[in-house]
C-alpha cells in the first residue's frame, strides 16, 4: 500500500505539470447540477449543514422487510439500508463512515448509496477495477481532483474523507464497491422539451404543483429521479434516473466516441482504444457505457481544464483538448445510452 501511495505522489507531480487549457467558456452548468452560468469570483460553496429529520415517523419501501424514519433515512453516519440482500456485507467505512473523526467521514453508503450507484450528484461506482478506484482515491487525497465550478461542495467533501480515512479503510472500501458488477441505471431520452426542475444539493428535481409543466431542452442534459420521492425523500436504491438529451445528440456523440469525428470537424483518438471496443472498460481503465452524462461531462471540463490532473489524466489531454461544449454534451449523451 506504501508503495502504491508514492507511486501515486509521483505521477501526480507529472500530472500537475501538464497543460492548462485556457477557454472563454465556463463550465457548463448543467453538468454540475445548476440552472445559471458560473460568475466570475463565486467562492467554495461549503457542504450543506445536517438538519434536523423526524424520528418519529416510520417509512416502508415495496420489496423491502425494513421500516426507517427520516432521521435514520437520511443519517450521515448510518443511512438505511432498505435491501442489504442486494451487496455484500458492508465494511464499517461504507455502513457508518467515521463520525469520531476530526473532520468527520460521511458513510460512503450515504451519497453512493449501499448499492454503489449513487447519484447523478456524485458518481455512479460499480463497475470499477480496484486499481482505478484507489488511484482515485489518491488523487482525492493529493489534492489533484478539483471541481471546476466551485459551488460544487462535495468535490471537496470527497477531498477531506480521502485524507481523512485511512490505507486500510481506503483498501476496504475500494474492495467493496468493485466486487459490485455495473447494472443499468440511467434511461436515456431524446426530446425537444423536458419537464422543468429546480436544482436542489446538486440534482435536477421535477417541479410540480403551479410550476410544473415542460420547457426547451436547449443545449444541455437535464438528468433527473425517475421517482422524485423515492429518491429525494426516500433514498430508494432501486429508483433510477432519466437523462433528457437534445435530439440528434445520441448520433452525434456516437460518431465522436466511436469515429474521434468532433463537431468542429476535426478528428481525435476514439474512445475505444482506451476503454475497450464495447466502452466497459480494459484493465485498470474505466468503463463508460452506462454513466450518468452529468458526471461524464464534468470529469471532461475538469480534464480539459486542470481541475482534475491526476497520475492517469495526461494520457487524457490530448483527446479533452479539441473538444467543445458540443462534443462534450454528445459524448455523455451517447456513452450514457449504452448498456453498462
Amino acid at each position: 500500500m506504501k508503495e502504491f501511495l508514492l507511486a501515486g505522489l509521483a505521477f501526480g507531480a507529472v500530472a500537475a505539470a501538464a497543460t492548462t487549457v485556457q477557454a472563454d467558456d465556463g463550465p457548463p452548468a448543467w453538468a454540475y447540477g445548476f440552472a445559471t452560468p458560473l460568475m466570475p469570483g463565486t467562492p467554495p460553496a461549503e457542504p450543506t449543514p445536517a438538519r434536523a429529520l423526524d424520528n418519529v415517523t416510520l417509512h416502508s419501501l415495496p420489496g423491502s422487510k425494513y421500516s426507517f424514519t427520516r432521521a435514520q433515512i437520511a443519517d450521515r453516519y448510518g443511512p438505511a439500508d432498505w435491501f442489504p440482500e442486494d451487496h455484500p456485507a458492508m465494511p464499517e467505512i461504507v455502513a457508518k463512515g467515521k463520525q469520531s473523526a476530526q473532520p468527520q467521514v460521511y458513510a460512503c453508503s450515504l451519497c453512493h448509496y449501499p448499492n454503489g450507484k449513487g447519484r447523478p450528484e456524485n458518481a455512479n461506482i460499480t463497475g470499477l477495477s480496484y486499481e482505478y478506484f484507489m488511484q482515485q482515491m489518491l488523487d482525492f487525497r493529493n489534492g489533484t481532483r478539483k471541481t471546476s465550478d466551485p459551488r460544487k461542495a462535495n468535490t471537496g467533501l470527497m477531498t477531506r474523507f480521502a485524507r481523512m480515512m485511512t490505507d486500510d479503510e481506503t483498501v476496504a472500501a475500494a474492495k467493496y464497491f468493485t466486487a459490485i458488477p455495473a447494472a443499468p441505471w440511467i434511461t436515456v431520452v431524446e426530446s425537444e422539451t423536458i419537464p422543468r426542475t429546480n436544482p436542489q444539493n446538486g440534482m435536477f428535481l421535477r417541479l410540480e404543483g403551479d410550476g410544473a409543466g415542460f420547457e426547451p431542452i436547449g443545449e444541455r442534459i437535464i438528468e433527473i429521479p425517475e421517482n422524485t420521492r423515492d429518491t429525494e425523500f426516500m433514498r430508494n436504491p432501486h429508483s433510477g434516473f432519466i437523462a433528457y438529451v437534445p435530439p440528434g445528440s445520441i448520433r452525434k456523440g456516437e460518431a465522436l466516441v466511436m469515429k474521434g469525428v468532433t463537431a468542429a470537424g476535426g478528428t481525435v483518438t476514439t474512445c475505444t482504444v482506451c476503454h475497450g471496443g464495447d466502452l466497459r472498460g480494459l484493465g485498470p481503465v474505466p468503463p463508460l457505457a452506462g454513466r450518468s452524462p452529468s458526471y461524464i461531462a464534468r470529469q471532461l471540463y475538469d480534464m480539459q481544464h486542470n481541475n482534475r490532473n491526476g497520475a492517469w489524466t495526461p494520457l487524457m489531454t490530448a483527446v479533452v483538448v479539441p473538444l467543445g461544449p458540443d462534443d462534450l454534451l454528445t459524448a455523455a449523451a451517447y456513452l450514457a445510452s449504452l448498456k453498462p
